[in-house]
């Protein structure tokens, strides 16, 4: 079965292998379990912290597998799984870190929607889970103003429309190339940088209710001055500037909010939600995959395509 990984070293792009092992092999068991089922996978997304697990930021352990979400066609299923059948088109979770590769077990999935190919439904979980969890932690609501930094990104572009599906005012952050998008989107747009207080003051005079960081860069100190207390924001970006402000940092080992994979598809089939795919990259060319993603200025998601 060929996968991706990050072979016997950490480091920049080059270190990626592909790389044929044996079923059964080492590493993360190629059967479902109970609930779980295993996909032939069409297309992976990739995300950063596929760059910081190559780089060993997050796990020293070596060899390495990639991958965290991915779209394909059901071909075993776990004890007890009776929602979907094999052949069926579905996406979602490998906990396991491997998705990137022909073959993956996934233990959280929901169908394909209908109007979705394999790349749109790979671009998918990380984005919403991320972007749900971090609604979920600040309770946001209908009646709420919602302050993102970083909303043209894949996180912020979702949480941008789940926000504004709750019945939330949104104003979002981005660069001015992006402000068309994120008006397509809901969101009120104001650029980033020096003098951010004052723009977007000029939008909410009294602040705002909640703020989410995505884009990290240092900006905590001015999101707690606008919504009035630091419990009243969360960062997925910025852990050290989280912990100095204390600011909670949204993380996916203290739950995940899996329960919006089952609920995109009705969002996305009535109109109410999208995430572009920016690129499609054959498996083989994952290294400059990373390279762009690492680069920056990708509006929607990055994906490998595999099978």
């Amino acid at each position: 079965m060929k996968r991706e990984g990050g072979g016997g070293r950490v480091g920049g792009p080059e270190v990626l292998e592909i790389v044929d092992l044996p079923d059964p092999h080492p590493g993360p068991d190629p059967h479902p379990g109970p609930g779980q089922v295993r996909i032939a996978v069409r297309a992976a997304g990739i995300n950063p912290s596929d760059w910081k697990k190559r780089e060993g930021l997050m796990d020293s352990e070596l060899p390495q597998t990639m991958g965290h979400e991915a779209s394909g066609v059901v071909d075993e299923l776990g004890e007890g799984v009776a929602d979907v059948a094999v052949g069926d088109r579905v996406f979602g979770f490998s906990v396991e870190g491997a998705a990137q590769a022909e073959l993956a077990v996934l233990s959280y999935y929901a169908p394909i929607p209908p109007s979705l190919d394999f790349r749109g439904a790979a671009v998918l979980p990380a984005a919403i889970e991320t972007a749900t969890r971090a609604l979920d932690q600040r309770g946001v609501g209908s009646g709420n103003t919602l302050l993102i930094h970083g909303a043209s990104g894949a996180v912020g572009s979702a949480a941008v429309q789940l926000a504004v599906v709750r019945g939330a005012r949104v104003i979002g952050t981005g660069s001015p190339a992006n402000h068309d998008h994120l008006r397509s989107l809901g969101a009120e747009p104001v650029a980033y940088g020096e003098g951010l207080i004052g723009r977007v003051r000029a939008l909410a005079p009294d602040g705002v209710d909640m703020a989410l960081d995505v884009a990290g860069s240092g900006v905590l100190p001015e999101l707690i001055e606008l919504a009035g207390s630091p419990e009243h924001v969360v960062t997925i970006a910025d852990f050290g500037g989280a912990q100095e402000h204390e600011v909670t940092f949204s993380r996916g080992d203290s739950g995940r909010a899996v329960h919006v994979l089952g609920e995109i598809g009705e969002l996305i089939e009535s109109g109410h939600f999208s995430l572009p795919v920016a690129r499609g990259f054959p498996l083989a060319e994952i290294a400059e995959a990373h390279r762009v993603g690492e680069a920056g200025h990708v509006r929607g998601k990055l994906v490998l395509l595999v099978g």
